[in-house]
C-alpha cells in the first residue's frame, strides 16, 4: 500500500469516527434542549480540530508501524488525488447551495453552521473513498 494510500484511510477513518462523535454529542443535547438552541459552536470547532489532528498522527502512527517504501507522490499518485479532490469539489459546491439558500431564506445560524458542516464532510467521505476505490481499481 502506498504512502497515499495509507494517508488517505486514516483520513477516511478520522473524518467518520469525527463525524460520528459530534453528531452523538450534539444529538444527545437535543433530548433536553430545542434543537436550534444547542451550544454546537464549540463542539463543532473541536470537532474539527481533532479531525484534523487525528490525520496527522495517525498517518505518523501508520508509518511507524508499517512504513512505507517511499514517501514521494508518483504520476499516479498525483491523478488520483487530483481526481478525488475534483469529485470532492464538486460535491463540495453543489452542497453549498444549501447554506446559501438557507442564509438567504434567513434561517437559524444552527442550519446554516450545520448545512456548511455536512457538505464539508460529504466533500471528504466522497472524495476519500473515490481515492481509495482508484488505489484499487485504477482510474
Amino acid at each position: 500500500m502506498s504512502y497515499e494510500e495509507k494517508g488517505a484511510w486514516v483520513y477516511l477513518v478520522a473524518s467518520v469516527g469525527t463525524l460520528a462523535t459530534y453528531l452523538a454529542i450534539i444529538l444527545g443535547r437535543t433530548r433536553h434542549t430545542p434543537v436550534t438552541e444547542v451550544a454546537y459552536v464549540s463542539t463543532m470547532l473541536w470537532t474539527i480540530g481533532i479531525s484534523v489532528t487525528l490525520s496527522i498522527v495517525g498517518r505518523v502512527a501508520v508509518e511507524i508501524a508499517r512504513p512505507s517504501d517511499n514517501h514521494k507522490s508518483d504520476v499516479r499518485d498525483k491523478d488520483i488525488n487530483r481526481f478525488g479532490e475534483y469529485v470532492g469539489g464538486v460535491v463540495l459546491a453543489i452542497g453549498m447551495l444549501v447554506p446559501f439558500g438557507l442564509t438567504l431564506a434567513s434561517s437559524e445560524h444552527f442550519w446554516i453552521a450545520h448545512a456548511m458542516f455536512a457538505a464539508f464532510y460529504l466533500s471528504a467521505l466522497v472524495s476519500t473513498p473515490i481515492k481509495l476505490v482508484a488505489y484499487r481499481r485504477g482510474l
